[in-house]
């Protein structure tokens, strides 16, 4: 398995595609039943597989993630062969982006002295997907991208 296997809850939100992909393989939901009694392992293996699909269709379409802890916030945009991050860190001791209070904070002041902005790129490896999953693991999130181009346009007027 290259990624993770989908929740229970995923699963069931992704139903109909799961008998679409059976149905691909020409399983028929009699013949699930019987793999699921009867071969675990296989089951286990389908599961996986699916899993995997699901995984590479969502990574594929991927190019803004967000990283929110207490006191710093990671913005990634991520092209077809490089990532590009903005850091914003706070050096401010009571304020926690992960709050509403902490990031108004953040708002009302983003020329405080104690917030740093930083920027990087680096070329991702040949697998990209399997280096969005990475961070996605850590516990970024998939986002549209506006806080990104928030900072990045503030970063490039400065």
């Amino acid at each position: 398995m290259k990624y993770s296997r989908l929740t229970k809850e995923q699963f069931e939100e992704m139903k109909q595609e799961f008998i679409n992909f059976l149905a691909a393989q020409s399983i028929t939901a009699e013949e699930w039943d019987g793999i699921k009694k009867n071969k675990p392992k296989a089951a286990e293996q389908e599961l996986d597989v699916f899993s995997d699909l699901i995984w590479e269709g969502v990574l594929n379409k991927v190019e803004f993630l967000e990283h929110f802890s207490a006191n710093q916030i990671y913005l990634f945009h991520i092209t077809e062969v490089t990532i590009h991050l903005i850091a914003i860190k706070i050096e401010h001791e009571g304020v926690d982006l992960t709050t509403r209070k902490g990031y108004s904070w953040l708002q009302t002041n983003l020329l405080d002295e104690s917030v740093n902005i930083y920027t990087s790129s680096k070329v991702l490896s040949d697998d990209r997907n399997k280096d969005i999953f990475a961070l996605i693991k850590q516990g970024a999130n998939i986002t549209k991208g506006d806080l990104y181009r928030y900072f990045d346009n503030m970063v490039e007027s400065k």
